[in-house]
């Protein structure tokens, strides 16, 4: 099913807030933090940095690349690229705030982890609602 308009745009801006999210995580430079983050790194580079910059980039193109193609041009994966995305920024929402809670302080990714919180909430809501909407036949 064709995403809707709405879906599409609320898609595009959870691949931004993703983007400013890593980027957030790079100034904060998360990959000597959290100790997740350490291992994953170090599987990509043996300079943690690069393997974070990498890792990174990757995912925020392929969150372009999903907009500008499975998700706007309507093809059969836009659902599931979308569904994937939802929970990969659900995690990302609710486990950096966990994540700072624990530390007693800031940690790198929380200012915008609340953004991607809400984003996947609402591309959820509009999943939902548009899978369940009556199909009209001509």
């Amino acid at each position: 099913m064709q995403p809707s308009r709405r879906q599409i745009g609320t898609f595009a801006a959870l691949v931004v807030a993703q983007t400013l999210h890593s980027v957030e995580e790079y100034l904060g430079r998360l990959w000597e933090s959290f100790p997740p983050a350490r291992a994953l790194t170090a599987l990509v580079s043996s300079d943690r940095e690069t393997g974070f910059v990498i890792i990174n980039a990757t995912l925020v193109a392929f969150g372009y690349w999903c907009l500008l193609w499975p998700v706007r041009r309507g093809w059969q994966s836009a659902e599931s690229l979308m569904w994937f995305w939802i929970v990969i920024e659900t995690v990302n929402g609710i486990g950096h705030p966990i994540w700072s809670f624990r530390q007693g302080a800031y940690t790198p990714g929380m200012a915008t982890a609340p953004v991607l919180l809400v984003l996947a909430a609402a591309l959820a809501h509009q999943s939902w609602r548009h899978a369940l909407r009556p199909v009209k036949m001509h």
